[in-house]
């Protein structure tokens, strides 16, 4: 069965991003459950901004679980990318991520590689870039695999990378790795602007796509664009997907608004 989830930011300096919760954990977890959703997407600044036994005790107090954590801040925050020019600053990354991995593994989920993967151009050429983000992936991967739990890669549009840019392109880069444990994150706001057939795209990343953002074509709640989001979701749910679909959107016209909407939204294209 696909379960829902939605995003929670505790990173002040993504306000304004497309996070739909931004009231703290302890609020994010109680609207989360009541609107019905599973679970939350955590993006948080860092794994100490809230420890795993301050989050644990929420979740079970709210019926919810947590779906993924992003580890996004490690770009925002702080500059790194896993292909940046400097060594020490990739090392770092990994380290970044590393930690993401540990903690999201205490509960049993993913962490997400999404903007911390970089991009390739000035003195890095496109197979430099590349080389560095296959060896990092390949290392990452273990990691996760040792914990229990995949890596979770996302291809990104063109104007937020130029190293995978759709799901074919993510399908050829999960081939090449020596690791088995890094799956793709299929968002649909992505797929938008750079598949020709999302619902054709999502189907053809069977067996590789371990989450899932499913939102639409103007990064606002899901129903609320132009996409068809009633053939792509057809075509997930006939892959046999059975993880989480998640609302990585903007808080428009508000976070309650966004959220009811999604919510709504789900039901009808997911029904139980």
């Amino acid at each position: 069965m696909i379960k829902t989830a939605i995003t929670v930011s505790l990173v002040e300096q993504a306000c304004g991003g497309p996070f739909v919760l931004w009231d703290g954990i302890e609020k994010g977890c109680q609207t989360a459950a009541s609107l019905g959703f599973d679970a939350i997407e955590l993006f948080a600044p860092s794994p100490n901004k809230v420890p795993a036994d301050t989050l644990k005790p929420l979740l079970e107090a709210n019926n919810i679980e947590i779906a993924a954590v992003g580890t996004g801040a490690g770009m925002v925050i702080h500059g790194l990318t896993l292909c940046d020019p400097d060594s020490l600053k990739r090392d770092q990354a990994k380290d970044f991520i590393t930690d993401m991995i540990h903690y999201g593994a205490q509960f049993g989920v993913p962490a997400i590689i999404g903007s911390m993967q970089g991009h390739w151009g000035g003195n890095v050429s496109r197979d430099q870039a590349f080389e560095w983000l296959r060896a990092a992936l390949n290392d990452l991967g273990e990691i996760a695999g040792n914990e229990g739990v995949p890596l979770i890669y996302e291809p990104l549009n063109r104007y937020e990378t130029n190293l995978c840019n759709t799901i074919a392109q993510g399908v050829d880069l999960c081939q090449s790795l020596s690791t088995q444990h890094v799956k793709l994150l299929a968002d649909v706001f992505h797929m938008g602007i750079e598949e020709a057939d999302p619902a054709d795209a999502m189907a053809s990343g069977k067996g590789y796509i371990g989450h899932v953002h499913f939102v639409d074509s103007n990064r606002q709640a899901a129903g609320r664009g132009h996409l068809n989001l009633e053939a792509i979701a057809k075509a997930l749910i006939k892959t046999g997907y059975d993880r989480f679909i998640s609302a990585e959107c903007f808080p428009i016209p508000d976070s309650e608004s966004a959220a009811k909407d999604t919510t709504n939204e789900y039901k009808r294209l997911f029904p139980r």
